[in-house]
């Protein structure tokens, strides 16, 4: 992660979720999500098993969401859940790295 992401204020959690396609399995359209996130430069983010973790600026993380979230109507899905999380410090900047940093080293310390 580079430097330009330590200034940044707000961290989130993002899951789509795709109702009515024909299939069971939503592999081809996270794929597709992750191909656009990728595509982007406002936003970092961070795939994991039940979602995707964003960090960057709150507008530009809201206007990331926004676009991903039609995603699936663009592939012909006629209906669209998302759930978004969104965690905005302003007393100082926090990483995504920063969040899980802190616990660990709780868990270290044993408090």
């Amino acid at each position: 992660m580079g430097a330009a992401y330590r200034v940044l204020m707000a961290t989130a959690d993002l899951t789509i979720i795709t109702l009515g396609r024909p299939d069971p399995s939503a592999s081809a359209y996270i794929a597709e999500i992750q191909r656009r996130l990728a595509a982007q430069d406002r936003v970092h983010h961070v795939m994991h098993a039940m979602g995707t973790s964003l960090e960057g600026d709150t507008a530009d993380i809201l206007a990331v969401v926004a676009e991903l979230h039609a995603v699936p109507f663009e592939l012909g899905v006629p209906r669209v859940y998302t759930v978004l999380k969104l965690d905005e410090r302003r007393d100082k900047a926090q990483t995504l790295e920063d969040k899980v940093t802190s616990v660990q080293r709780r868990l270290e310390e044993g408090t």
